[in-house]
């Protein structure tokens, strides 16, 4: 075999490895937060499976409880008891840890408990990541220069570091934006270090309107990253303000999909997850376990989207069944689910077909014809 065509070959297991792994933990953790809750809530959980299929190793625990690692490494899933989707058989439905015999608000909670896992797995990952690790931060150096602009008009150059800015120390780029950005039109005095030696320089930033507002920039470009050490108590905040900004933004983005169709090019299904998976494992251990922290908020809010088949699917169900006092026929919820399941099984052949670069059947059929 040629070296390219081994390269090649060993990148592919690399990344086939690396999804199947990230998938193995974000699917893992979801299923254990129901499972996790459906204990607390006297249900009795028959199967616990990593993986789809026959199994490779499986044994029952003194709850009787199977736990199974299964052949397809491409998920995995929790069997309650009186729990069936689309139809399918239930056991015990009446017994007393029958799913479908607790409270409303205790199936509620059972199905919600997924997600939440996946939410509490982000949380956990990037406050490990970053006590771990430390903060990355952009370091106050130059890497680049506008061309034009008050830096390229009084000299600097790529490589120097601010010190400081009106006697104010700088201690990365977004102090460096704070410091200047309230000040378009003034001068302002730099402390600038090259090669151990300092300088002092005064710069007048530029007005520049973002958003409305008038912000002032001298024309730099910063690109040097650099991670700096932080205390847990610090690391717990930064984790949850990470995570926040993480679920803010992804929900941001499906507002726009669904509202504007906005976005709808970097849908990412399968086959992209698979290869960032891979490109993420290339980068190191902390940019591999955020890059699952991201995955998992997007896990987590996907679920809670209110389609049938979805945990959010179900959660719509129950808030029927609070403000009507009655569950949804059964009938009904099952062509919900079978419903959801066709909508979810044809977005994720679309964003698959998009991923592998395949033209739409149209976009085929109109170059066919000429």
């Amino acid at each position: 075999m040629p070296p390219s065509h081994m390269i090649a070959m060993l990148g592919d297991l690399h990344t086939l490895l690396a999804f199947i792994i990230v998938l193995g933990i974000l699917i893992s953790v979801h299923e254990f937060g129901h499972y996790a809750v459906a204990r607390w809530r006297g249900v009795h959980v028959e199967t616990f499976s990593v993986g789809f299929g026959p199994a490779l190793i499986a044994r029952t625990d003194r709850r009787g409880t199977v736990w199974k690692l299964s052949i397809i490494p491409l998920g995995g899933y929790v069997r309650l008891q009186g729990w069936a989707e689309l139809g399918g058989e239930t056991t015990g439905e009446d017994a007393p840890g029958s799913f479908r015999t607790k409270s409303l608000a205790s199936r509620a909670l059972i199905i919600a408990a997924g997600p939440f896992a996946n939410f509490a797995l982000a949380l956990l990952i990037l406050i490990t990541v970053t006590a771990t690790l430390g903060r990355e931060t952009v370091l106050p150096v130059i890497t680049g220069v506008i061309a034009q602009s008050p830096a390229a008009q009084a000299g600097l150059q790529p490589g120097e570091r601010i010190i400081s800015v009106n006697g104010t120390k700088v201690s990365d780029f977004m102090a460096l934006h704070r410091l200047v950005a309230p000040f378009p039109g003034q001068s302002l005095t730099f402390v600038l270090q090259d090669h151990g030696q300092t300088h002092k320089i005064a710069l007048t930033p530029i007005r520049k309107i973002v958003g409305g507002h008038a912000i002032g920039e001298i024309g730099i470009i910063g690109g040097k990253i650099a991670r700096q050490p932080v205390a847990l108590p610090q690391a717990v905040v930064i984790g949850a303000e990470q995570t926040y900004t993480l679920t803010a933004a992804t929900l941001h983005g499906l507002w726009r999909l669904v509202a504007y169709q906005r976005g709808v090019k970097d849908l990412g299904g399968p086959v992209k997850i698979a290869e960032l998976s891979g490109q993420a494992a290339s980068q190191g251990v902390g940019d591999f376990f955020t890059f699952i922290a991201i995955l998992s908020v997007n896990l987590g809010l996907l679920n809670l989207v209110p389609i049938p088949i979805l945990d959010g699917g179900h959660l719509l169900y129950y808030a029927y069944e609070a403000i009507r006092r009655r569950p949804l026929p059964r009938s009904v919820q099952e062509a919900g689910l079978g419903l959801g399941a066709m909508i979810l099984l044809t977005l994720i052949i679309a964003v698959s077909w998009h991923d592998l670069h395949i033209p739409s059947p149209v976009t085929w059929l109109s170059h066919a014809l000429g």
